[in-house]
């Protein structure tokens, strides 16, 4: 396997596109690995201090994605060097929705990321480029489907992924209006730890849970953990966090899901991060969601975890692992041969699924439909990987051999 990511590692990206914007300090790169299937996809993400190195990884890390997600095409990814607290945000990302629109139309298809927002941003932004759907060079690249094809697939997309949830069982609280794009991916993560706890013998129930982000992928993965009986014991968030060992009740984490404050955590008792950071490593818990920025999670908490009873984390981050690597560093490395680790590329594809099932043809566009189908494709990967094994550690390993072999 590590022969295989280091020659994927090492192969230099098919496309790099690098932009700098002229009434501002902000940069910009897409990067596309490759245009396997004649289209490639990913979202565009911004944040201070990003470089083009973080975004080719990101990039790779989409191509194994669609090794699971679907559709059959390459990875690829949008970086923005630039503070998304400031106020000059939205006129940078108009601006660079202008440039990239080429690519757009023909063949890359993008959405929401990290600090940047798929319904109130991407959508209206390219639009107002003449782009139908940010997903269309994806249609116009890899499908070349007919026109009505074509404008049947961009409706379902258009219509699915802003869907407002009308089924209780997929929404913290209907009359907030929630879409599946606020909830699909962590949905999606919670549902990697029931398969898995089911595929290797055992249950979700009872579970304790500790969640690193209150963003949109963090507090969804804690709504459906808690619902399929899980217990949230401890959350930690950039503005600081909160801990119960006897767990929160799912009417608790639900009100605490319904009470962010843009995407941060609001909530009584609210211990600061300093405080949090020392405490929250040392709580017992089975279950772990890194869902905060990439590459946070240290060596020594993975050390601390291990040590108080430790067994899965699934990825809600991409590339949740503070390694230099852009995949199997050495701290992934070691909690794959801890513990169960649920790699990023199977936990958090919802979105990435979203897109795919709603480019088919005459698709089931129900609430239940969307998030079943994304449930069913990340059970599928895991059984792949449990076919190969009956162990919980090492199933990073042979998740990526799965992968890469598809790739290389």
């Amino acid at each position: 396997m590590k022969d295989l990511l280091k020659k994927y590692e090492e192969k230099r990206p098919e496309i790099v596109f690098e932009w700098k914007d002229k009434e501002s300090e902000a940069e910009g790169w897409v990067v596309i690995n490759s245009l396997r299937g004649g289209a490639a996809g990913g979202g565009t993400r911004m944040r201070k201090g990003l470089d083009k190195r973080e975004v080719e990884s990101l990039a790779k890390t989409m191509e194994v994605k669609f090794t699971v997600s679907g559709p059959n095409i390459g990875g690829a990814k949008s970086g923005i060097n630039f503070d998304p607290a400031d106020p000059r945000k939205k006129e940078v990302l108009k601006r660079w929705f202008k440039a990239v629109t080429p690519l757009l139309k023909h063949y890359y298809g993008t959405g929401g990321d990290l600090n940047v927002d798929e319904i109130h941003e991407v959508i209206p932004f390219t639009e107002n480029q003449g782009v139908w759907h940010p997903q269309e060079g994806v249609i116009n690249g890899h499908f070349q489907a007919r026109e009505n094809e074509r404008i049947q697939q961009i409706g379902q997309l258009r219509y699915g992924v802003s869907k407002i949830i009308e089924n209780e069982k997929f929404s913290p609280d209907v009359d907030k209006k929630y879409r599946i794009a606020d909830m699909i991916t962590g949905y999606g993560v919670a549902e990697s730890v029931k398969h898995f706890y089911n595929l290797w013998g055992s249950n979700i129930s009872g579970k304790r849970a500790i969640i690193q982000g209150w963003g949109n992928v963090g507090a969804a993965a804690a709504y459906f953990l808690a619902q399929n009986g899980a217990k949230i014991v401890g959350i930690i968030d950039r503005v600081g966090g909160v801990i119960n060992t006897e767990g929160y009740s799912f009417e608790e984490i639900t009100v605490l899901f319904n009470n962010r404050s843009n995407n941060t955590l609001v909530a009584d008792n609210l211990m600061s991060f300093e405080e949090i950071n020392k405490e929250i490593w040392n709580t017992k818990a089975e279950i772990f969601i890194p869902a905060a920025a990439s590459r946070l999670v240290q060596n020594h908490e993975v050390d601390q975890m291990v040590a108080n009873g430790l067994e899965v984390i699934a990825c809600g981050a991409n590339v949740p692992f503070a390694d230099p690597e852009i995949f199997f560093g050495p701290i992934m490395e070691y909690a794959d041969k801890n513990l169960a680790v649920i790699p990023d590329f199977i936990s958090n594809c919802g979105m990435a699924r979203v897109f795919a099932y709603l480019m088919g043809n005459h698709v089931d566009m129900s609430d239940e439909a969307v998030f079943n189908d994304a449930s069913k494709t990340i059970k599928t990967a895991l059984e792949r990987v449990r076919s190969t094994t009956d162990k919980w550690t090492g199933i990073s390993e042979k998740a990526f051999e799965i992968a890469l072999k598809e790739l290389i």
